[in-house]
């Protein structure tokens, strides 16, 4: 089984010890949240000056960082 984690968030009023529980579920059952839809890419950890080329070009929504 694949897991995978939050590492960071920017939220004005989000408060992670008890948002974070509700968040999870919503997006492991697929319920109000699929996080699928947000990615716009997807690129390898060597590859990491490109993720963040994508973003401040404005041309990534989020990036997911692949650790191999």
């Amino acid at each position: 089984m694949e897991t995978k984690s939050i590492k960071g968030t920017i939220f004005e009023n989000y408060k992670p010890r008890s948002d974070l529980p509700a968040l999870v579920e919503k997006c492991m059952n697929r319920q109000e949240l699929e996080l699928e839809k947000f990615i716009t890419h997807d690129v390898p950890l060597y590859e990491i000056k490109k993720a963040f080329e994508y973003l401040i070009k404005g041309e990534s929504l989020q990036c997911v960082i692949r650790m191999e």
